[in-house]
């Protein structure tokens, strides 16, 4: 899976999850009102849909403060 999710063997439901995932990390400015729809579609309630874009925001989030501060990984992080 760390190298294509869409070729892992997981439901379709946290493949429509990751991809709105990616491109929130990836192409934020391009998010669209069916990004969401999508989700929605796939199962997802409101409120779930306001959690997934939370955390992969925070995330986003930490790791550009991380990145930007020039923090090091600890080694055991490292060879994962």
């Amino acid at each position: 899976m760390k190298g294509d999710f869409h070729r892992a063997d997981i439901p379709k439901q946290d493949i429509d999850m990751l991809e709105f995932a990616q491109k929130l990390t990836g192409d934020p400015c391009n998010m669209k009102k069916r990004d969401v729809a999508k989700l929605r579609d796939s199962g997802f309630s409101d409120a779930e849909i306001l959690d997934i874009a939370q955390i992969v925001s925070y995330y986003n989030y930490v790791n550009r403060l991380a990145c930007g501060l020039g923090v090091e990984l600890e080694d055991d992080w490292k060879n994962e």
